[in-house]
C-alpha cells in the first residue's frame, strides 16, 4: 500500500536555485527576508530567516509560504482570508504589521513584525519580498551592514524603503522620528547623518549630527548642533537649495572651499572640516505642504564617493521622513491645543470647609488630550455641594464639546431648580436629546451636605455610570449601587430614583469613569474588585497620595480610554491636613 501523501509536502514544487545576485541582496538586508513567486512559493531566503525559523533552506524553498509559516496567536492554522500578508500579496501592494506569528520548525511560535512589497526586476516579474523582524530578543546581536561601496541593488533598495516607511510612520514623536531616521541611514548608507530643520518661524536649526563609530555605535555630536544662519533666496549652494526645496545635490570638500556666499555656507564648510566628510548627498525634507528641512548623509571613513545614481534613494528616504515629521508636528500641535482646551474645560474645585477634595484627569494614551470624561463640583444656592462625574462617548474634540454642553446644562439645572438629583438628571436627559449632538452619556449627580455628629450626607442618582466606592478610615469598602438607572440619550422616558448614604468621619468617597476599571479581555467585575482591593490598602494615605497611587495601581496597562477621578474625604482621618482642592 502506498504511503499517504502529506498535504504540505504535496504542495512543494521544485524551484530554480536563487541567483547569486538575489542571495547577496537578501543577506545584506540585516533582517529575516525571503522572496516568493507569483504563486506564493518561497524561491529564496537569507541565513537569518533560516536561523529565526529553525528551518534550513531545503525546508523552505518550494513551499507555499502561507501554509508553511503563517499561524494565529494560539498556533492555529490561519485561514487565507484572515491573513493580512496573503491579502497584500494578492493585491500586489506594500503592507506592514506590528505583530503576527510564524511557525518554527519545532512547532513553537515566533512573534514577528513584517513588511511586504512587490518588485519586478528584469525578467523576474510577479515576485514579492517579505522582510520580518523577531518581536523576541534576538539570539545574538544582528550584524551591522557594511557601508555601501556601490549603488544598492534594487531588491535591497526596496527593502530599505519598506523598512523606512514602517519605522517612521509608527511614531508621532518628532525626536523618535529623527532617531529612527539616522539609524536607517547610518552606517548602512553613510558614516554621518545631519538633519537641519526649519522652525515655524522660518529659522533653521541643525537638529541632528550623528556619526557611526568603528563598532557601529552612533555618537551624537552636540557641538555641531544649534541655530543656523538664514537661507539665502538665490544661493546655488547645495544645502541652501535643499532648504528651499529646489533639488537634491551631491557635494564634496571642494564645494564649500569657494568663497562663501552666506553665513550658512560658512557653517557647512565647518561641518565638512570637523567631520572629515569627503562626499555628501543633500536632499530636501518635504511634507505635502512645505519644506521642513534637509537631510545630509556624508562619508568620511568610507572612501567611495556618492554618485548621482544614489540620489533617488536619498530623496525617497527624505520624502518619507518629511511625511512622518509633518504628521508628528501636526499631532503635537493638536495635543497642545487640546491641552489648553482641556484645562479650560475642567473646573477648579470649590473650597468646602472641613472637606478634602482632589481630582485627576488622564487622557486616552492614543488619542488627543481631550475626551468625553469629566468631573465637577460646585456650591449650590442652599449651601450644599454638588458632585458630578460623567462620560460622553468619544475621545476627541467633538466628545469634549459635548461634555462641556452636558456639564454646563447640569450646572444650570442644579443651581436654578431646588429638586432632588433624580429630577435634575431627568431634565438633563430630556434636554440633551433636543439641543445637543450628544448621542450617549453617563453621569452620577449628587448633593453633599454636613449632618450631625461629624457625619456627611450624600444623596445621588446614577445614569448608567460605574458605582461610587466608599472606603472607611479602617479600610472597609462598599460600592454605592443604589439609585441606578438608564444612561442618558436612550430616548426612554423613565422615572429615576435617588439614594442616600451617610459618610462617617474619616471616610473616602471615589467617583471615577470606566477607563479606570475596564480592560480588554476582562470583565468589569475584575476591574471593580481590583479598585476595591487597592483602595482598601491605600485608605491610610493622605488624599493626594491615595489618588495618585490608586490611578497608578488600578488603571489597566492596556487602557485606551480616558480616566476622570474625583475623590473626597470627610474630617476625622488620621492624615487630616485641612480642607483643600487639588486638581491635576
Amino acid at each position: 500500500m502506498a504511503e499517504p501523501v502529506n498535504r504540505r509536502t504535496a504542495r512543494r514544487e521544485a524551484v530554480p536555485a536563487p541567483s547569486a545576485e538575489l542571495t547577496t541582496a537578501l543577506e545584506a538586508i540585516g533582517a529575516g527576508a525571503y522572496v516568493v513567486d507569483d504563486e506564493g512559493r518561497i524561491i529564496a531566503a537569507n541565513v537569518l530567516t533560516e536561523r529565526l525559523l529553525g528551518r534550513p533552506a531545503e525546508d523552505l524553498l518550494g513551499h507555499d509560504a502561507h501554509e508553511l509559516l503563517h499561524r494565529g496567536p494560539r498556533g492555529q492554522i490561519l485561514p487565507r482570508t484572515q491573513c493580512r500578508m496573503r491579502q497584500a500579496f494578492h493585491d500586489r501592494r506594500p503592507a506592514q504589521a506590528d505583530i503576527d506569528y510564524f511557525a518554527r520548525a519545532d512547532g513553537t511560535l515566533l512573534p514577528i513584525s513584517w513588511m511586504i512589497t512587490p518588485y519586478d526586476v528584469a525578467a523576474d516579474e510577479g515576485r514579492t519580498l517579505i522582510v520580518f523582524h523577531s518581536a523576541e530578543d534576538p539570539l545574538e546581536p544582528m550584524p551591522q551592514p557594511e557601508p555601501a561601496t556601490e549603488p544598492m541593488p534594487e531588491l535591497e533598495r526596496l527593502a530599505l524603503l519598506a523598512e523606512t516607511t514602517a519605522r517612521l510612520t509608527s511614531t508621532l514623536d518628532t525626536e523618535e522620528t529623527l532617531r529612527r531616521l539616522v539609524e536607517l541611514v547610518v552606517p548602512r548608507l553613510a558614516d554621518w547623518a545631519v538633519v537641519d530643520l526649519i522652525s515655524e518661524r522660518d529659522e533653521v536649526w541643525r537638529t541632528v549630527v550623528v556619526h557611526a563609530e568603528d563598532d557601529g555605535a552612533l555618537v551624537e555630536r552636540e557641538d555641531l548642533q544649534g541655530p543656523m544662519p538664514p537661507v539665502p533666496q538665490e544661493s546655488p549652494m547645495p544645502l541652501s537649495r535643499a532648504l528651499r526645496g529646489v533639488a537634491s545635490t551631491l557635494a564634496d570638500q571642494q564645494t564649500y572651499r569657494k568663497p562663501p556666499d552666506a553665513g550658512i555656507a560658512v557653517e557647512q564648510r565647518r561641518l565638512f572640516d570637523v567631520t572629515g566628510m569627503h562626499s555628501a548627498a543633500i536632499a530636501p525634507i518635504r511634507s505635502t505642504r512645505d519644506v521642513l528641512g534637509a537631510l545630509t548623509v556624508g562619508r568620511s571613513e568610507n572612501p567611495v564617493a556618492f554618485t548621482s545614481a544614489e540620489l533617488p534613494l536619498i530623496e525617497d528616504i527624505a520624502r518619507r521622513a518629511g511625511l512622518a515629521l509633518d504628521n508628528a508636528r501636526l499631532y503635537q500641535r493638536q495635543r497642545k491645543v487640546a491641552e489648553t482646551m482641556q484645562n479650560h474645560l475642567l473646573p477648579q474645585m470649590p473650597g468646602v470647609p472641613d472637606l478634602q477634595m482632589t481630582v485627576r484627569y488622564l487622557p486616552a494614551p492614543h488619542a488627543s488630550q481631550v475626551g468625553g470624561d469629566w468631573y465637577d463640583a460646585f456650591r449650590l444656592s442652599d449651601g450644599s455641594t454638588a458632585l458630578a462625574i460623567g462620560d460622553v462617548v468619544g475621545h476627541d474634540l467633538e466628545a469634549a464639546a459635548g461634555m462641556a454642553q452636558v456639564r454646563n446644562m447640569l450646572r444650570a439645572y442644579a443651581w436654578s431648580q431646588q429638586e432632588p438629583p433624580s429630577r435634575i438628571v431627568e431634565r438633563l436627559d430630556e434636554a440633551i436629546q433636543h439641543i445637543t449632538d450628544v448621542s450617549m452619556a453617563t453621569v452620577i449627580f449628587g448633593r453633599l451636605e454636613a449632618a450631625e455628629e461629624g457625619h456627611w450626607r450624600l444623596s445621588w442618582t446614577n445614569a448608567g455610570h460605574p458605582p461610587p466606592l466608599l472606603i472607611s478610615r479602617d479600610g472597609l469598602t462598599h460600592y454605592l449601587t443604589q439609585g441606578h438607572g438608564l444612561l442618558l440619550g436612550t430616548g426612554a422616558r423613565t422615572n429615576r430614583s435617588d439614594a442616600t448614604v451617610s459618610l462617617p468621619p474619616g471616610s473616602t468617597l471615589v467617583l471615577y469613569t470606566d477607563g479606570l476599571v475596564e480592560a480588554r479581555g476582562h470583565t468589569l467585575d475584575v476591574g471593580l474588585n481590583r479598585l476595591r482591593q487597592h483602595a482598601a490598602a491605600l485608605a491610610h494615605r493622605p488624599l493626594g497620595a491615595f489618588t495618585d497611587q490608586l490611578l497608578r495601581r488600578v488603571r489597566p496597562a492596556e487602557n485606551d480610554d480616558d480616566v476622570a477621578l474625583l475623590a473626597l474625604r470627610t474630617p476625622g482621618h488620621a492624615t487630616d491636613w485641612g480642607a483643600s482642592g487639588d486638581r491635576r
